[in-house]
């Protein structure tokens, strides 16, 4: 049957044809029955008053002509622009008969390319801020990753509402919901739901794909998703978006009244059968399609059974198949074999598949607009395609793009700020701009986007209850040492990593890079994006106290070694003096070495021998000596016993303490004050300071934090006004308790 949208262009092609020979016919006989040619005897109108009268009359009946079809060729225009590139005729051999044009389609006048207007109104592709939903499955640290970036990609283009919908497990719910609520996106809306629910429904089916079980729950949206939800766009997280998605959620409308799955047509010959000898895919229609993009008419599908038409069909192809080799596409396959009515196959752009085996060439060199990239394959950007880079570089683009540059408003489309939004506002509201410390204090009520266990995690804390994490923060220049730590300390860490998105994508090529680093299962990577002009070091602190998975902490610094075996003597030195029924904070000496090449020492013994000859000194013995005197480092010398010490002005040690110790006060970014700050709360709730006499740990040297000369600046003439407020602060919470720090504070 002819397409509605062809017989339209012959129509307006037949009336423009039409309208121009009338034209011209009309001039013709007006100029024969004057007796003389409009074209050859132009002077002869000037002769008399009546033929003047005559030639305005004609002018004016050929603009009225003219302008007509001006307006008949816009509406070709528009014709050929709001067309939608479908198939013509046999779904398994598809033709296609336009290529849609991307440009505005929701304006109510438009202007063709001579600058002339017509009222006519063309028909959005959505409605301004109708909401658009979007499901995932999503399972564990990689695919989280993939999300982010696919994710990027939609916020990047859309210009409506969003609300996704994650299918996740423990893992990916932890990192996702942490991620979308520092985020802080306007009109994005996040639901999850709990994978582990879903299990039963598809784990009777054998699947040799590499998504494993999560590979087969798209087939389980249906009854996953709220009942009052009609339709929704399901993604893979391999999917890269280079358009704006309402493009195709403007495709649910020329589904017919049986179709209720949009897909691609698959680009590579697996369901043909032919890729090997013995190949025996599932069954499909032709070549089959591919699930990495769908259109889900969710009310339809439950008008039809869904649920048990895609049971009775594995049920019964399993008989022979005996498992699937492509997850959910298999079944959904084979569902479409056996009604062809179901499906509405999308233009092959919607889905530009690239895994080795495909024929997306095809596809993409036939078309002029691409709109989503698939890496429907277990080495990702690693496949062998002639146009990889091409497709790399716009891969590369969002997974290294600012995720703050999408905090942007909808304008014009209203939606409900989140309680955090509303508290964050109020919060910069009472701020004073004129205020000196405005930045500093601006600072504090930031909220930063936060990506938790960036990279694989999986650790389980000793059963006696003594494990002890060290916990730490760092930012790209300090990236050296994480192999340094690993070798020192194989007890598990928690790491806030300060970076930007690019940076990010470094650390992450670096760490699995590293044979030492991709083998640790025990190390927590929370990145903490890069907002606001100063380094956020107490934020960074509490993020990675916070994701420790132990009873116990040691609150360290990235730029120390620890001694060889700290970790075990810890956990003894934990269970010995008690720490699950006092409040104690275990101090840890510190020292230092200005040698970039030092032979590390294997024993107390040798550290004092060290001392002896100069080559290492207490911490900040020469600069600083405040920081870490009370320590006694002249008793801890002999010592061979812990030893209590009592708290002194600006003393700033490490420490272990169990996991529910104060947190740092974000008020102090930068450098100064952040761990002093810290152990005169400690100090405050009556923890006591004891230090370990067969412990240590030494600073290794490096360049100078760029923080120090923002210290040096700014910061200091404000560092005083931040102290005395805190002290305050601490004054109100601990009552007499914290007096004795006013004293010490005043005489600073």
């Amino acid at each position: 049957m002819p397409c509605p949208c062809r017989r339209r262009l012959k129509l307006a092609f037949a009336s423009l044809t039409f309208m121009v020979l009338l034209t011209w016919l009309y001039i013709s006989m007006g100029n024969l029955e004057n007796g003389h040619s409009l074209m050859f005897s132009p002077c002869a109108i000037d002769q008399s008053e009546l033929r003047y009268l005559e030639r305005e009359g004609l002018e004016s009946r050929v603009r009225e002509v003219e302008k007509e079809n001006r307006r008949l060729r816009l509406q070709l225009n528009q014709s050929q622009r709001r067309e939608l590139l479908v198939p013509e005729g046999n779904y398994s051999s598809p033709h296609w008969v336009a290529v849609v044009d991307t440009g505005p389609l929701d304006s109510e006048n438009t202007t063709d390319k001579q600058g002339n207007q017509s009222n006519c109104a063309q028909e959005p592709l959505v409605e301004r801020c109708e909401l658009i939903h979007v499901a995932c499955v999503c399972a564990g640290h990689n695919a989280s990753r993939d999300v982010v970036t696919l994710v990027k990609s939609i916020l990047f283009h859309r210009r409506n509402p969003l609300h996704f919908h994650f299918i996740t497990d423990a893992v990916a719910h932890q990192i996702l919901s942490s991620l979308f609520a520092s985020w802080m996106v306007p009109s994005v809306l996040v639901s999850f739901y709990d994978a582990d629910d879903l299990k039963s429904e598809v784990a009777w089916i054998p699947n040799k794909h590499y998504s494993g079980i999560y590979g087969l729950m798209k087939l389980t949206l249906t009854k996953a998703l709220p009942p009052d939800l009609t339709k929704v766009i399901v993604l893979d997280t391999d999917i890269t978006f280079a358009t704006d998605m309402a493009e195709l959620w403007a495709i649910f409308r020329k589904f017919t009244d049986k179709q209720a799955i949009g897909l691609v047509e698959n680009q590579s010959d697996w369901y043909l059968g032919n890729l090997w000898k013995n190949h025996k895919p599932w069954p499909a229609l032709g070549r089959g399609f591919n699930t990495g993009v769908i259109l889900l008419l969710l009310e339809r599908l439950r008008a039809i059974g869904w649920e048990q038409m895609w049971r009775l069909t594995a049920e019964r192809e399993l008989m022979s198949m005996l498992s699937t080799s492509l997850a959910d596409q298999d079944i959904f396959n084979a569902v479409i074999k056996q009604n062809p009515v179901l499906v509405h196959q999308l233009p092959c752009f919607w889905n530009v598949q690239l895994s080795d085996h495909t024929r997306s060439e095809q596809c993409y060199t036939e078309v002029s607009d691409l709109k989503v990239i698939h890496w429907n394959s277990p080495k990702k950007l690693r496949v062998k395609n002639k146009h990889v880079e091409f497709f790399r570089n716009l891969y590369l683009t969002f997974l290294e793009y600012d995720g703050n540059l999408l905090r942007r408003e909808l304008f014009g489309c209203p939606s409900q700020p989140s309680p955090e939004s509303v508290r964050l506002q109020a919060a910069l509201e009472e701020l004073d701009e004129d205020d000196q410390c405005y930045d500093f204090r601006r600072e504090r009520i930031t909220v930063h986007r936060m990506h938790l266990y960036f990279l694989q995690y999986d650790y389980s804390p000793a059963e006696d209850g003594s494990d002890v994490t060290l916990v730490a923060q760092l930012s790209m220049d300090r990236l050296q040492m994480l192999e340094a730590i690993c070798k020192h300390w194989e007890g598990p860490i928690s790491l806030a990593l300060y970076m930007s998105d690019a940076e990010a994508q470094q650390f992450l090529r670096y760490a699995q890079s590293s044979e030492l680093l991709k083998n640790r299962r025990n190390v927590g990577y929370h990145v903490v994006y890069k907002e606001g002009q100063f380094y956020p070091v107490n934020l960074l602190r509490n993020v990675a106290l916070r994701h420790a998975s132990t009873a116990y902490v040691f609150l360290a610094d990235v730029d120390f070694l620890p001694m060889y075996g700290l970790y075990d003597y810890l956990r003894k030195s934990v269970l010995q003096l008690d720490m699950g029924h006092t409040k104690k904070a275990l101090v840890v000496p510190a020292f230092e070495t200005l040698r970039y090449r030092l032979s590390f020492p294997k024993s107390k013994a040798e550290l004092l021998s060290m001392l002896d000859m100069g080559t290492l000194y207490p911490f900040r013995y020469h600069v600083w000596t405040k920081g870490h005197a009370p320590t006694n480092y002249a008793k801890w010398r002999t010592a061979t016993t812990p030893y209590k010490v009592e708290w002194e002005p600006d003393f700033e040690p490490y420490v272990v303490v169990r996991r529910d110790c104060p947190e740092y006060d974000q008020r102090f970014v930068g450098f100064g004050w952040n761990k002093v700050s810290h152990v005169m709360e400690l100090d405050a709730q009556e923890y006591d300071l004891v230090v370990l006499p067969n412990a240590f740990m030494i600073h290794m040297p490096h360049a100078p934090s760029f923080d120090i000369s923002k210290f040096r600046s700014s910061y200091r003439s404000c560092l005083s006004v931040l102290k005395e407020e805190f002290h305050q602060d601490l004054s109100r919470k601990y009552g007499a308790n914290a007096l004795k720090y006013l004293p010490a504070e005043k005489n600073i």
